[in-house]
């Protein structure tokens, strides 16, 4: 996971290279004080894979692009400390032991990151038709909390609900374990649908959302990275910051631009547009903190 300055990305977007973004400051103008324990690292999302799907009109690598993108990842000049997938890793269906054919071919293809730590979550295409169940067998949990050198990460599940709700449990388990905290410790909080009403007509948002990021409010800094959206989309509610990733599979539309919602269809001219994947470098000083959108493919340089 490269850290480019900003001369590398001018670079970089000069050449044309798709999806490279420059954004500092996951917490803008705010530095960390030397209790938070903050130390520099880096990782990578990825996100909405839909192994499975199989439309060439849509994307005629569908087969291919996941191993494109592991490859792309492993070619990173600096590793990550881990990876983590925010949702619909495999293409939904309605035969259970298809979902699970998909789901360990899913493992195995990303089971090649050159990483120590590869974290999941679902999306509804994994989790909705059985809350859940399929994906558990294969990778655990749907919710958890897990720490990483003074950053506080919760992963929240707001598909396992076919209603796209958090629910009354885990919403008790999160303000449970956000009671144990120091409201000074940065906290990442990675989930697949968006916590905010970006577009409900879509399905693009999270019935209870709105309490969990009250429960997220008396803490200083707070960021969630989400899936679900298929394109980088930034946005704010109060300080909190609000990223979305690019999916590897298809690009959708920007939030209600179009009558439906529908994937956008391969452009032969400009393979794998729109596609892509992010890395994210944290440091104990919060203006230094940037994201980095890469490409599917690997950037020749």
């Amino acid at each position: 996971m490269d850290d480019l300055d900003r001369r590398q990305f001018l670079k970089l977007g000069g050449a044309g290279v798709a999806g490279a973004v420059y954004v500092s400051g996951l917490w803008p103008q705010r530095v960390f004080g030397a209790s938070t324990g903050v130390e520099d690292f880096g990782f990578v999302q990825l996100s909405d894979t839909h192994w499975g799907f199989g439309d060439p009109s849509v994307n005629p690598d569908f087969a291919g692009t996941l191993e494109k993108a592991v490859a792309s990842v492993n070619g990173l000049r600096r590793r990550p400390d881990f990876v983590v997938f925010t949702g619909d890793l495999t293409h939904t269906t309605d035969d259970g032991d298809e979902r699970r054919r998909r789901l360990a071919r899913f493992r195995e293809i990303v089971g090649a990151l050159q990483v120590k730590s590869v974290r999941f979550m679902p999306g509804e295409h994994d989790a909705s038709l059985d809350r859940g169940a399929a994906f558990t067998e294969f990778f655990g949990d749907t919710h958890y909390v897990f720490d990483h050198k003074g950053v506080h990460f919760v992963v929240l599940d707001n598909v396992s609900d076919p209603t796209g709700s958090l629910g009354d449990a885990q919403l008790a388990w999160l303000r449970d374990d956000l009671a144990t905290r120091d409201k000074a410790q940065p906290i990442i909080v990675l989930t697949h649908r968006p916590l905010f009403d970006l577009a409900p007509q879509w399905d693009w948002a999270t019935r209870d959302g709105a309490q969990a990021l009250e429960a997220l409010v008396p803490f200083e800094y707070v960021t969630v990275f989400y899936g679900h959206i298929h394109q980088e989309h930034h946005h704010t509610t109060g300080h909190i910051a609000h990223h979305s990733a690019k999916s590897l599979i298809f690009p959708l539309p920007a939030p209600m631009s179009v009558p439906k919602k529908a994937p956008i269809p391969w452009n032969p001219a400009r393979p794998y547009d729109g596609l892509g994947f992010r890395s994210v470098q944290t440091t104990h000083h919060a203006e230094d903190t940037t994201l980095v959108e890469w490409p599917v493919a690997k950037v020749s340089r």
